[in-house]
């Protein structure tokens, strides 16, 4: 999937008026006043709203605003300080995952946990199947049970297939059977969408569908705008730990959210007038890069001051090719060149040596690591020059990882925390300060806002163009197309490993670049 676009509407499922979304008498779960700290850091402050039966009720806010929190609170992983949950007004005490079950709520992740060598009944009835004479599990039983399951959710998944292999849409519906075989009334869904297609998010919407016609409430928390103002009758925003506000959908505009959400106008989230500026000199030349069954004879080049999208649909080899040239993956042929100097193929302490740098789409897996602290992963490409005699300075590496989390605005506790407290948005700019502490010459980024909120998304975009402003070349590889469009000076479209146009970001439209991503011809067929 590339394009993000408006999916079908649901508008008359799920826009029906609201009554007071706030105090609701019909709320089959309340949040009353819940707070949460963690030593001084408080994650959210007095937070109240209802969910209604046969209800989709949307939360949003930045990364960092407590949506999180609250979800660990409903399945029982967090205590709340103060204040307390309530199922159809009756105060329930969720200490553990377990009471979460036992109250009828469902968490599903954005990428579920299965038993991969289990089948898809055995996953839904793990601990509890059914069993026949001498206490022999009921295979047949377990089975018709799962059919029955899936034909309630109105999708077809074999119940005796093996989980390995699952594509993340049917891991989540896997996940939401079990919830229904536990007689869940209450669905968290957080984030599901990030990792679907169009296809499979319209047929989760289907799911969501049936749930609410079947009485559950369901809790959606998503990034995409188009989808909570498509699939959400009510929609509570949070800021800095706190309620800002819940009401109906139908009277809400995106730029009210996001004006709630960040507490200020957004009016610029792309600044950046591809084309306005005129290049320098080259700064990364690449020329007939190949990788067998990758990429095919890759060229291009990026000047200093520019910014450069690589666009196309996933699977093209686009990420491919950026790790390539920063050498985490080795290629068969062809040359990068970094200010005239060739860099040694799969080595990436040369491509940092010569002032590339990366980072990665995958911000948790490879651009931190997780059990380490804040301030030892801001500091960790410049261990050597923070080192006298051959030891770390500790005085020295906080001071320069307060400078750029000061610079790039990281929200965080202390310095000391471990870097997975920090939420997605603040781990993106934290994986940035730590290659811009290099000075580089050449910044390459994957997927730059992925994940991340409106207001982070703005920053991000205004530090890159920044960047190129102050002569740095840029690489970007991103699947948002609006982003290639409001950022890129210049647009290079992938299809199938192999590079099939070059469009200046002035002239670029969103049906050039489809029609390049897709091997069509403008126009024609």
């Amino acid at each position: 999937m590339f394009l993000r676009t408006p999916f079908e509407s649901f508008h008359e499922t799920f826009h029906v008026r609201s009554r007071n979304t706030k105090e609701s008498p019909l709320s089959l779960l309340r949040l009353r006043d819940v707070s949460k700290s963690f030593g001084a850091v408080a994650a959210v402050r007095g937070v109240s709203f209802g969910l209604d039966p046969g209800v989709v009720h949307g939360l949003v806010g930045e990364n960092g605003a407590g949506k999180s929190t609250v979800v660990k609170m409903l399945a029982g992983v967090h205590r709340p300080d103060a204040g307390g949950v309530e199922i159809e007004g009756r105060p329930v005490e969720l200490h553990r995952p377990a009471d979460a079950k036992a109250a009828g709520i469902a968490v599903i992740h954005q990428e579920p946990t299965l038993f991969p060598d289990l089948s898809v009944a055995e996953n839904i009835f793990m601990g509890r199947q059914p069993t026949a004479r001498l206490g022999r599990i009921d295979r047949a039983a377990m089975r018709r049970a799962a059919e029955e399951l899936f034909a309630r959710l109105g999708v077809a998944v074999d119940p005796e297939r093996q989980a390995r292999g699952l594509s993340i849409a049917d891991q989540q519906v896997v996940e939401i059977a079990k919830a229904l075989s536990l007689d869940a009334r209450v669905f968290v869904m957080d984030e599901p969408t990030a990792a679907l297609t169009g296809v499979e998010v319209r047929r989760l919407f289907a799911v969501v569908r049936g749930l609410c016609e079947r009485g559950a409430a369901v809790l959606f928390i998503s990034h995409r705008f188009d989808e909570v103002f498509t699939l959400c009758r009510d929609l509570t925003v949070m800021r800095d730990g706190a309620w800002v506000s819940t009401d109906p959908v139908a009277d809400l505009t995106v730029e009210t959210v996001v004006r709630r959400m960040v507490g200020r106008e957004v009016s610029a989230l792309y600044p950046r007038e591809p084309g306005a500026n005129e290049p320098g000199e080259v700064v990364l030349d690449v020329k007939g890069l190949s990788r067998a069954g990758a990429f095919s004879d890759i060229g291009f080049e990026v000047r200093a001051g520019e910014i450069v999208a690589l666009a196309g649909l996933v699977g093209a080899g686009r990420s491919e090719v950026v790790r390539a040239v920063f050498g985490v993956d080795r290629y068969d042929r062809g040359e990068v060149r970094v200010g005239g100097r060739r860099l040694p193929p799969g080595s990436p302490a040369a491509a940092m040596a010569a002032g590339v740098a990366l980072v990665p789409e995958d911000r948790r897996q490879q651009g931190l690591v997780m059990e380490l602290s804040v301030e030892r992963n801001a500091t960790l490409t410049r261990l050597r020059p923070l080192a006298r005699f051959g030891l770390l300075s500790g005085r020295g590496e906080r001071r320069a990882a307060a400078e750029w989390a000061e610079r790039l605005r990281v929200k965080h506790g202390r310095p000391t925390d471990a870097v997975g407290t920090l939420s997605g948005g603040n781990q993106q700019k934290l994986v940035l300060a730590k290659w811009l502490a290099t000075s580089p010459k050449v910044l390459i980024v994957d997927e730059p806002t992925r994940g991340i909120d409106v207001g982070t998304k703005a920053e991000v975009h205004r530090l890159m163009s920044g960047l190129a402003d102050e002569g740095m070349a840029v690489v970007m590889v991103s699947s948002e197309l609006p982003e290639v469009l409001g950022m890129a000076d210049r647009v290079l479209v992938m299809r199938e490993g192999q590079l099939t146009a070059e469009l200046p970001g002035r002239r670029a439209t969103e049906e050039s670049v489809m029609f390049a991503a897709t091997g069509q011809r403008e126009g024609g067929a």
